[in-house]
């Protein structure tokens, strides 16, 4: 399904309406329109797939160490309040079939990002997508974020951010995610 602009800015419009602002008013005549492009990048990955950017993976010739990429920005929109939340991702996965060019991590990132979500699914459907396309051993997936809802409203915990994991395989065990979150954590 494709993203319909003209329903967005229209939704937007009875919006601003309810909330007893004139949609019409100078300063907010292009905010249904802005809105609407801005969903449009926000929701951009609803059509995509996620495996795809992984398809282009190799056989790993015997290469079996630890993959870790750190410090994967990410921007996502939290379903409950269609806020925004925005943070890092640290993607590993211990090489098992196959391997794939480190630069896919980050777009498999974005496009699950990149839609109606909640931080604890999103880890857990990226680590999926790598053990989908190249059958790892194991796969961490920790995200840390800050959360428009949290930050804005309710408890306001301007400070405040959110870390989830998803483990898979090998990376589940205690000790070998300890490993891999202590070279998270080093500094550089």
């Amino acid at each position: 399904m494709a993203i319909d602009p003209g329903r967005i800015e229209a939704a937007v419009a009875e919006i601003l309406a309810a909330i007893g602002e004139d949609p019409a008013r100078p300063g907010l005549a292009s905010t249904p329109q802005r809105v609407a492009e801005a969903y449009g990048e926000f929701f951009s990955g609803i059509d995509r797939d996620p495996l795809a950017p992984l398809a282009d993976s190799v056989a790993t010739d015997g290469m079996g160490e630890l993959v870790l990429m750190r410090d994967i920005e990410f921007r996502s929109v939290c379903e409950h309040h269609l806020l925004p939340f925005l943070g890092v991702a640290h993607v590993a996965y211990l090489p098992g079939e196959r391997i794939v060019g480190i630069g896919r991590l980050p777009l498999v990132v974005e496009i699950l990002a990149a839609r109606p979500q909640l931080q604890e699914r999103l880890g857990e459907q990226i680590a999926d997508s790598i053990g989908t396309a190249l059958a790892p051993r194991g796969v961490l997936v920790v995200l840390d974020a800050v959360h428009g809802c949290v930050v804005a409203r309710g408890s306001r915990q301007a400070h405040s951010s959110t870390v989830t994991m998803a483990s898979r395989g090998a990376l589940s065990d205690p000790v070998q995610r300890a490993g891999v979150l202590a070279l998270i954590g080093e500094p550089r």
